[in-house]
Parts: C-alpha cells; structure tokens; sequence
C-alpha cells in the first residue's frame, strides 16, 4: 500500500513538474538575461542568435491627419521622415524586434541616440528608468501581460523628443494595441497633446495591465485559501510559491516605474508638456495602488504559507495521535501473546515431575477463552479510557 502511494505521488510530482515547464512563471526568453561580453567597448549592441528581425511600423499623425505605414528598412523609413518633416507632424516610430544591428546603429545615428542608450536597449532587460540627453529622453517600462498562461515579462525603450518617439521592443506581442488603436480613430486628445502625451498613453495601457493581472493572482488566491480550509494537498504549497514568484516580478517591475514616473513628473525638461504632468500623476497614483494590492498579496500568501505548514503538522499530529492509541492498544495484548508464547513445560519430561511455577494455565480447558476474554477488556478498557479523554472522535 505504501509502495502504491509512493509511486502515485513520485507521478504526480513528476506530471506538475512537466506542466510548470511548459506554464512556468515566464516565458523562457525572460530567464536569459543578455549582457554585453566582458572586455567588450562600451556601446556594443549584442544581438542574441534568436532576436527577431524587426518589423518597423510608422504613424504619421496631427489633429487633421493620420497615417500609418509598415516599412521593412531604415532608407524607407527615412524617406518617409523626410517627406513629412517640414510639415506639422508628429512622428511615433513603433520597432518591434531587435535582430538587425544595422538597423539599431543607423537609427541611433539619425536620431543622435548615443550608444550606451542602445545598448540599453539590446540588453532588454532593464529597470524602469529615465536618462534626460540634450535633445531627447530615454525612458524604460517594463510590460507584463499573460499569454498562454505564461506570464511574460517585456522591456519597452522610449526615445522621446520634441518631433519624434521611437519604441524598440524584443517581440512582437505586446499590450499596446489600445493606444494604437486610439490613433488611428482620433479618439479624445491623443492626436493634438503632444508626444508626450503619446507616451503617456503607452505608460498608462503598461500600468493598468498589471491591474487584471493581480485581480486573476487574488482569485487563485481565494480559491487556495478555500483549498487550505477543506484538503490541502502535496501540490498546495507549489500553488502558493509560484503566485509568490509572480508577485515578486511584478514589484521588482512597478517599484521603480512609479519612481520613474515621480522623476518624470519633477523633470524640468519642455519635452513633457505641463498638460502632460497632469495626466502622469494619475499613473503614479495607479502605481501606488499596485504596490498596495502587491504588498498586500505578498502578506496573504505568507499567511497562507503558514496555514499550510500549521495544517501538514496538524495532520502530522493527528496521524501520530492514531498511531500512538492503536500501539498503546496492542503493546499490553502483545505483551500477554509474549507471555504465552514461551509454552514452558508443566512436567520434566525425564522424571515426570510437576513443575508449579510453569503455566498451569495452560493446561486449563477455558485457559484460551479467558485469556481471549481479558485481552478483549483491555481493549474495550482502554478504548474506553482514550475515549473519556478525548483523543477517539469522529474525524482524526
């Protein structure tokens, strides 16, 4: 029977391994984390093997006027800068993919993007941060969405200027779509604010993502605590530890994007419009609200660590319980088997002597009745006695 539940539970560990390898925390590019090679001059962009070729989207935009063109390399896109900057326009560069090098440099050349910045931007993963230059901001977000019942963690690079924003991004999934789609049918001020209010739209569809993200990690952890309550099981805990990883990432990944946007919102720079500041103060009190339901997530899950642990040492305590009546039961029953199991001789069976001290019970016609008899009132007896002391109730 032992070897039976052995086995059962070696499969099932075996089989929630396998799932989380396929489910886990984050996708598996988000567990290699890039960095430039030792000895390697500054500013060198190290493209990984895998990194996706870019796709390069375009929105040319102003309160009268939209459009929107995929081009596939830098000399397209730079015609089409040329043929709109002596126009009112703004410009939002959208790159999704960073598997072109050329491509990284001629960007970073025409738009004066110093080199560490890019490296920055290769080596994709970054704390949320701003670095103010003389003609334009670098910003970093991170974006986290689930996909797939992956949780995916992204890096998203800002260059924000007077008359163009530039995004780089690893992939090409991400949760942008709102503001794009925002665009594209003019909707509120998004075309007339100003770029910066264009970035201000992407922080704020990266911040509010987060928000559906805790509310499905506070139903697991309703359904977990009922879980607790009722039968908790030998994969409860990897439940509880793998929400706790998930709340780590996001407060590694909020923390410094809400001190970022403060930075923001106190930088003395004309490249963020007064206007703007207004609209970036509600994300800082967005950000503030995530820590809040994170910290206050991380508490519930140590409280339900603590619950599991109390609730294994309980079951631990009331299997010993049964354990122990059930040894106590049959140590005195044991005993007397031992006692009677040593069949000495009544008689030496050389001289035909009674030996008196040697059982004479044994000998008796309800020796074997009786002894069952008072090995069946111990029992009752101290049944009976376990019972008046509480230790036999319906449920151990």
């Amino acid at each position: 029977m032992l070897k039976k539940y052995l086995n059962f539970t070696i499969l099932n560990l075996s089989s929630m391994k396998k799932r989380n390898k396929n489910r886990g925390v984050l996708s598996n590019h988000e567990h290699s984390m890039r960095r430039t090679p030792m000895g390697a001059s500054p500013g060198y962009l190290n493209i990984a093997d895998d990194a996706l070729m870019p796709r390069i989207f375009v929105y040319f935009f102003s309160s009268t006027f939209f459009e929107e063109k995929q081009v596939s390399n830098f000399h397209e896109l730079q015609l089409y800068m040329k043929k709109y900057e002596s126009q009112n326009i703004q410009c939002w560069i959208d790159i999704r993919g960073l598997g072109d090098r050329e491509l990284l440099e001629s960007l970073g050349s025409y738009f004066s993007i110093h080199r560490l910045e890019m490296e920055d931007v290769v080596n994709a993963y970054q704390r949320p941060k701003i670095e103010e230059y003389d003609n334009h901001l670098f910003l970093i977000s991170r974006m986290i969405f689930r996909r797939d019942e992956e949780l995916h963690n992204e890096q998203l690079a800002f260059f924000l200027a007077a008359d163009f924003l530039v995004t780089f991004q690893e992939h090409y999934e991400d949760v942008l779509d709102p503001v794009r789609e925002r665009l594209r049918k003019g909707k509120g001020q998004i075309r007339t604010a100003g770029l910066s209010y264009v970035s201000y739209a992407i922080m704020d569809v990266i911040v509010d993502n987060y928000f559906p993200i805790l509310e499905q990690i506070g139903d697991r952890l309703d359904v977990l605590e009922d879980e607790l309550l009722s039968n908790p099981d030998v994969f409860t805990m990897q439940k509880i530890q793998m929400i706790k990883k998930e709340l780590i990432i996001l407060r590694r990944s909020i923390w410094p994007e809400r001190d970022k946007i403060n930075s923001l919102i106190r930088l003395p720079t004309e490249m963020i419009s007064t206007d703007s500041k207004i609209f970036y103060r509600d994300i800082y009190d967005h950000s503030i609200q995530l820590l809040d339901l994170i910290e206050s997530y991380k508490e519930v899950t140590a409280s339900m660590m603590d619950i599991y642990l109390s609730s294994v040492s309980n079951k631990m305590n009331q299997i010993m319980k049964v354990l122990t009546i059930i040894s106590t039961i049959f140590i005195p029953l044991t005993f007397i088997v031992g006692v009677y199991g040593m069949n000495f001789s009544r008689t030496d069976p050389n001289t035909g002597k009674v030996l008196v001290y040697n059982m004479p019970e044994l000998y008796s016609a309800y020796g074997y009745p009786a002894v069952l008899g008072g090995m069946l009132f111990i029992v009752i007896l101290l049944t009976y006695y376990f019972y008046r002391r509480g230790w036999i109730t319906k449920k151990f």
